[in-house]
């Protein structure tokens, strides 16, 4: 009977050992993936940056008013008073639409008579 119980035991232990060597690795290739993401995003951030930079440089008011005035004969780009903006009572919108009626009830009034 011992010797059952020891040949149980061995190979509890024998499993238990695979399996968290298994575990370890698994563990392992998560961790490795979860870096290389991570890698991944600060290099999109950073990228990212770049592009706002550029951006930022690309949208700059004296550069965009040469390139208007470069390319006017083409473009007709005017530049932006303020007398060119309205108020937003000045705008029309349209009505409201009329909604249908499509199941008409009629009501009728009925005049309580305990009411003083």
């Amino acid at each position: 009977m011992r010797t059952v119980l020891y040949i149980l035991t061995t190979l509890a232990v024998i499993g238990l050992a695979f399996w968290a060597y298994r575990e370890n690795y698994a563990t392992q290739a998560a961790l490795a993936d979860t870096r290389a993401l991570r890698a991944e995003i600060r290099a999109a951030h950073e990228r990212l940056a770049v592009l706002r930079a550029e951006w930022a440089y690309l949208n700059r008011p004296d550069r965009l008013r040469d390139l208007a005035e470069i390319n006017f004969d083409r473009l007709q780009l005017l530049e932006m008073r303020s007398e060119q903006f309205g108020l937003v009572r000045q705008v029309a919108y349209p009505p409201d639409p009329l909604l249908p009626i499509s199941n008409p009830i009629d009501v009728v009034h009925i005049e309580d008579e305990t009411r003083p």
